[in-house]
């Protein structure tokens, strides 16, 4: 097989990514895998992160959950004691499995070498295998690095252990954004109810995929015309602007479809999914032929993006989208440049 083998990191979750040239055989070879993916954004198919496909790809070592009962005994109380640490600390139990299973490759590959006494260089010499033998990303390097980093300063106490050990550049890569008449569009084509609603809180409010699926009917307020965003990324609450052009709408959703405790619900109960809403935003883009490889975050982007346009003020852009580093708002900045836009080219001056 003429691919390339990289892991890769998908909404949290290892992956095998298999990177080819365009080849009708090596498409068809791709798609026998259980659950293959194919990634606009990366250019490539992905697939499980299992002892099996490992196996057939040629891959030679586990991670993620996989590896977990492959470590040996002398490290399994150390691991106990990293997600025991994790748990006191209050992380998200997102954070929490993807420090585990990064932490769990690591013990895995020092085998019954206790991880209490690695040095640096063992931590280099097991990055640098990460890098040369598997092929990881920049994304999963700083992942990995992060889990280790936790392990040497807040469990074992070691502040300096990682001043000496560096980390991967990472791309520098600009928000995708859609157009105000794509985003019109968007909502347009969108006719069901829960979906156009959803999108448009989404764009709206500035809102993670996750933060609307969140939502609860008590958390709006239409006599203040304000939403609280409970708990969001950093365990962090906030309130945002509800859109006055939303209210009505939200009303005779609210009628139609008598949510118990979520804004949306799925129809068996409970909170709708993410990768629901997701999927609703990628039906929605191919009903008006948009060929931007774009998710349902960039409507959060286009929110960012047109306020800028609009004049407002990039602190309070930052506190809608609730950033805490002002940096990451910057970004937004390269994106909404009106002046530089502007600027006539010499070559249709000719």
């Amino acid at each position: 097989m003429k691919w390339t083998i990289r892991l890769l990191k998908r909404h949290g979750i290892t992956r095998i990514g298999l990177f080819f040239d365009y080849d009708k055989t090596l498409i068809a070879q791709a798609r026998r895998f259980q659950d293959a993916r194919w990634s606009s954004a990366l250019r490539c198919w992905h697939i499980p992160d299992t002892t099996a496909n490992r196996l057939l790809v040629g891959l030679p070592e586990y991670t993620g959950k996989s590896v977990l009962s492959r470590i040996d005994l002398v490290n399994q109380p150390i691991l106990g004691q990293f997600v025991d640490q994790i748990k006191l600390m209050g992380y998200s139990p997102r954070t929490l499995v993807t420090y585990r299973n990064e932490f769990a490759a690591f013990l895995f590959h020092i085998k019954d070498k206790p991880a209490s006494t690695c040095t640096e260089t063992d931590v280099r010499d097991y990055l640098l295998h990460c890098i040369t033998e598997l092929g990881a990303s920049e994304a999963l390097i700083h992942s990995r690095i992060n889990a280790l980093k936790f392990y040497f300063e807040k469990v074992l106490r070691k502040p300096r252990f990682f001043v000496e050990i560096p980390r991967p550049k990472k791309p520098f890569k600009l928000p995708k954004v859609l157009s105000q008449e794509e985003v019109r569009n968007l909502f347009a084509a969108t006719t069901n109810l829960k979906h156009n609603t959803i999108l448009k809180l989404c764009y709206g409010m500035g809102l993670r995929v996750s933060e609307v699926v969140n939502l609860k009917i008590a958390d709006i307020d239409s006599d203040s015309m304000r939403v609280l965003v409970a708990c969001a990324k950093g365990k962090k609450d906030r309130y945002v602007n509800l859109p006055q052009s939303m209210l009505e709408q939200l009303r005779d959703y609210y009628r139609q479809f008598r949510p118990v405790e979520y804004l949306f619900e799925s129809p068996a109960g409970g909170r709708y999914s993410a990768r629901s809403a997701q999927q609703v935003f990628k039906n929605s883009l191919q009903k008006i032929g948009c060929r931007k490889k774009v998710g349902i975050h960039s409507l959060r982007h286009s929110f960012a993006t047109h306020l800028l346009e609009q004049g407002t003020d990039i602190r309070f852009i930052q506190e809608l989208l609730g950033h805490a580093n002002i940096q990451t708002t910057l970004l937004y900045t390269a994106v909404s440049s009106r002046e530089l836009r502007k600027i006539v080219s010499p070559l249709d001056k000719l």
